[in-house]
Order: C-alpha cells, then structure tokens, then sequence
C-alpha cells in the first residue's frame, strides 16, 4: 500500500554534511544511484529533524504527532528517460517514534530503527544525540554563528542552501526488495543558518572500517526552523543490481561556477 501524503511542521533540521571519497560512497549506492560531487566531493550527512503536526494530510493539525528522526544520506544522481535528475539517497533512518518505526513504510518509505534521542537547546547552542540498539549514534553539539564557516564544499551560506534546496526527491530501499520508495519534501519558505560545529561524533562517519582516514571529513552545519513542509510519496525507482554502480569517475559531476 502507497504511503499517503503527510502534513508536517518542520521544528527543527540540522544537517551535518562531510565530504566523502567518492568511489567509497559509490560503493555504498544501488544502481542506477551515482554520487554528486562538489569540487570533488561525494556529499553526504546526517540530517536532525524534529517534526511537529506529523498526520496525513486530512487529519487535523491538532491531532499531529510530534518525533525525533535522523536520516543518513548521500546526494545522489540518476539517468531518466528525461535527462538525468538529482536527489538523495538515505542509507539508514532512525526515529524516536514508536508509530514511525511501527508503521514501517505505511507513513515513510524505508524501515526505521527504534533510536533513543537527548536533545538540549540553550541560548545559541544546540546539542542533538541519538542511539539505537545496534550501536549506532550521533552526538552533535552546534552553536549558531552569524558567518560562513569554512567549508570545501559551499563558498557561501547562499550556495550550500541552493544545492540543498533543489534536490527535494529522497529514495530508501523498498520493503520488498528490488526498488527503492521514493518521497518528497515540498516546504512552505526555506531558509537555512550557518552553524560552528563545536563537537560531532557519528558511529557512522567515525568508523574506520568504513571511512579510513580522510575518505570522510566533516565540513559544514546547516539549521532550518519551523517551516511547514508536506511529503509526497513518489513512484517506485527499480533497482539494477546491489553491488557498486562502477568507477568514480562515472558519477555526476558539480562544480563552482
């Protein structure tokens, strides 16, 4: 059965982005998935994200649920019989709702791993931590800036919000295997802050035997607050194999302009 459209305030969304070796992350996308690149970089992350008012859509706003999630994702690129198209792909979904996670695909596409989620905002500073029972986690402390952190992948708070805007497709591995659900995010006004990593620890990114040395750096932090935002589910993507999509030097290509 086809996830209906869902009705959502987004709270909060903080988005963690590394640069990431790109045929270490090819490795990790089914076909016909490829990574983007940015001046060379695979672009990957965590995204934090507190939904308020969570139903679908004909259901009242008042009766909206309100949990924590955090989706791993790579940005990614496809060939389609118009051209290729853009968007992400999530690796992994945790949530701190029981009716998420219960639900499986029925609400979101993709299965959701039961996670336990800390979250402290005070003053300028925002601290987000999750943790599953498979050991995965994330321990993120960020703290609001009024500049443009450095950063390899965006020259400027304007470009990093373009690139994250345009791409509002996400695709997750499918419940029956062999295609991937996809779902997008349409919200009312975007707008994206700068934010200072003061401490980031990811189980994910952090792991050596995935990323050795250099193949994973953190490089920006982005915060979106209370943007009322609407999820669509989209047609079934078929998948071509399970393994690598081949050489890196096949995937999509952005760079400055």
């Amino acid at each position: 059965m086809r996830a209906p459209t869902m009705a959502s305030v987004v709270q909060r969304r903080l988005l963690v982005s590394y640069r990431t070796d790109p045929e270490l992350v090819a490795s990790l996308l089914p076909r016909p998935l490829r990574p983007q690149l940015v001046n060379g970089w695979a672009v990957a992350g965590i995204c934090l994200i507190r939904l308020g008012q969570l139903r679908p859509r004909w259901v009242p706003a008042r009766l909206g649920l309100r949990s924590e999630n955090a989706a791993h994702r790579v940005a990614v690129t496809w060939e389609t019989a118009n051209g290729p198209a853009s968007g992400v792909y999530i690796l992994r979904q945790d949530s701190g709702s029981r009716v998420t996670t219960t639900a499986g695909g029925r609400l979101f596409p993709g299965s959701h791993h039961r996670a336990r989620f800390r979250v402290r905002e005070a003053g300028r500073d925002l601290q987000v931590a999750f943790s599953s029972a498979d050991g995965t986690g994330v321990e993120a402390h960020a703290r609001r800036c009024d500049r443009w952190p450095a950063s390899q992948l965006f020259d400027d708070l304007e470009a990093a919000s373009a690139f994250f805007r345009k791409d509002p497709d996400g695709y997750s591995p499918g419940a029956a295997g062999g295609c991937l659900d996809g779902m997008r995010l349409q919200t009312v006004g975007w707008h994206l802050e700068p934010l200072d990593v003061v401490e980031m620890r990811s189980t994910f990114f952090d792991d050596p035997a995935r990323f050795p040395a250099g193949t994973a750096t953190l490089d920006c932090a982005l915060l979106m607050r209370d943007v009322p935002a609407t999820w669509t589910p989209l047609p079934t993507m078929p998948v071509e194999t399970t393994g690598a999509p081949g050489p890196a030097d096949d995937a999509a290509t952005l760079t400055r302009k």
